[in-house]
């Protein structure tokens, strides 16, 4: 049986073949990262962490509590003032969708039902991210993200 010596060019092919295909997937794996996150959260941030502790202390002023599940193909909003009573604000506006890929974001048109809100939306198991924002009847806005986790 006859068998081919290995030779330093032999060697050469395999160590760089190793190389091409590690690079290869390393590419592709940051170029499908970039494409289904893009990591912008705000355009510049210096600004947003100037205003972010004055904001943060007129949300907390006004004493607010949000609560969010996941029911049956619903999503239900609840907000309760320092007292614990539940409340209506006049605007909810809601993003939901996963917090790595955007591509399932979605903005949820909201349908007050007596002391919360409940918007029709399927989600797949998994972990999602709520971004709710409205504004205070005295006018300060109100950002909170909450995690919901849908089962399987």
């Amino acid at each position: 049986m006859f068998q081919a010596p290995i030779t330093g060019r032999t060697v050469f092919f395999i160590t760089a073949s190793a190389f091409a295909v590690i690079i290869a997937v390393n590419v592709t794996m940051a170029t499908l990262a970039v494409g289904t996150f893009p990591g912008l959260e705000v355009r510049n941030s210096y600004v947003a962490s100037q205003q972010f502790e004055a904001s943060r202390d007129n949300q907390d002023a006004l004493g607010w509590t949000l609560n969010a599940g996941y029911e049956r193909g619903q999503l239900v909003l609840r907000f309760t003032d320092a007292d614990g009573a539940a409340f209506a604000p006049e605007a909810v506006s809601v993003l939901v969708g996963r917090s790595t890929v955007a591509r399932d974001d979605q903005e949820l048109l909201l349908n007050p039902t007596g002391d919360q809100f409940a918007a029709p939306v399927v989600l797949e198991p998994g972990k999602w991210l709520l971004r709710v924002s409205t504004t205070a009847p005295d006018g300060t806005p109100f950002f909170q993200r909450l995690t919901i986790q849908v089962a399987g």
